[in-house]
């Protein structure tokens, strides 16, 4: 059998579709998994790592404004097709699975035009315009929201799985990642990420909250974004404050430091709040400004309208706001436990072994 993913651009787009390729793997050794993603990007340095071959194609998404680079990027568009097509016919793949990312586009949509099995998997309550386009061809929607199901066609049958967690970097119980990362068992300890990258106004906001915040029983763990390390440590001295704040400006081994906290703030990235989920840990959602469609709000918006945590716009965002939604949370034990079960009751069992079996019995 061989199956053919793709997704790029960002890790909530890459790490679906390696979770997805890793369940044909698991469930069968002998599949071929080949990736597809763009050039000298985030994809390209991840997957290799993973085992799969990759085959890079140059596309690109077009600016919302008639410009000379809209032009430049069509002809990229349509170069890429012609590869895609290239591509497919020499690797002859039984399935096709898109995970969003502008690359995703024209690799599933020739798999559809050319009869291959096509399906792609929604990471977000508020579809990209990729798959809004890819839902009306392919053969299986899925999604990582059930609040998704309403942008897409009742047709497509699309099919609610949750999103795929690394499960291999979220195993350990609390006490377990607490005695790894050498943190004392009985602390209250605020885990605080603000994306990959970073945000400039968590920044502000944890570093403006830590005088008030942080004393003996209380330990906070932020992660900067590696271009904004320097300046969140410009005039503040860290040491003050001894054992009780850690801050990097990238946080490798997440899921242990996800499993060590009680509360995690983060933005609302879907991959990175199904990891909160699926450890069942209440949450502080800070969704990002000027993301495609706003899809972060509705995402962060989900969260709070379960009962799982908080949601505070980037606009209200300040030391004081984020102070008093996490002493609600520290200092009410029923409501604490009420989120954590809220939270976990937003996690599907397994989503990447869903959408195997699901297609696996449709292929049959």
């Amino acid at each position: 059998m061989k199956v053919i993913v793709s997704g790029g651009g960002t890790g909530g787009h890459i790490y679906p579709a390696l979770s997805i390729a890793n369940s044909f793997k698991v469930n069968n050794p002998d599949c071929e998994v080949t990736y597809i993603g763009t050039p000298n990007s985030l994809e390209e340095s991840i997957v290799p790592s993973y085992g799969y071959k990759f085959i890079p194609i140059e596309v690109k998404g077009f600016q919302r404004k008639l410009s000379l680079e809209n032009i430049k990027r069509s002809y990229k568009l349509i170069s890429s097709i012609s590869k895609v097509r290239k591509i497919l016919k020499e690797e002859k793949p039984d399935i096709v699975i898109g995970t969003g990312g502008y690359v995703s586009g024209p690799v599933v949509m020739m798999a559809a035009l050319m009869g291959i099995r096509t399906a792609i998997h929604e990471q977000n309550v508020f579809p990209g315009i990729t798959n809004k386009l890819l839902g009306k061809k392919v053969n299986n929607v899925f999604l990582g929201f059930e609040e998704a199901k309403k942008f897409f066609d009742s047709k497509s049958n699309p099919v609610f799985v949750g999103n795929p967690v690394r499960n291999e970097n979220f195993s350990m119980t609390k006490s377990e990642a607490r005695e790894k990362l050498n943190l004392k068992q009985e602390s209250f300890i605020l885990l605080s990420v603000g994306g990959s990258g970073g945000s400039k106004s968590l920044n502000k906001a944890i570093r403006d909250m830590i005088p008030q915040f942080v004393t003996k029983d209380v330990v906070v763990i932020h992660a900067t974004g590696k271009f904004h390390y320097d300046t969140f440590a410009e005039g503040f001295n860290i040491d003050d404050y001894k054992e009780n704040i850690k801050i990097y400006p990238y946080i490798e081994n997440m899921g242990t430091y996800m499993a060590a906290a009680d509360v995690i703030v983060c933005s609302a990235g879907a991959i990175t709040l199904a990891e909160v989920n699926y450890l069942g840990k209440p949450s502080i959602v800070i969704p990002k400004k000027y993301t495609a469609e706003n899809h972060q709000e509705y995402n962060a918006k989900t969260i709070e309208s379960a009962g799982a945590g908080f949601c505070v716009l980037e606009d209200e965002l300040s030391a004081e706001v984020l102070r008093e939604k996490l002493y609600s949370i520290m200092e009410d034990d029923k409501l604490r436990q009420a989120m954590e079960e809220n939270s976990l009751s937003l996690s599907k069992e397994n989503p990447a072994q869903l959408i195997y079996n699901i297609l696996m019995k449709k292929s049959e």
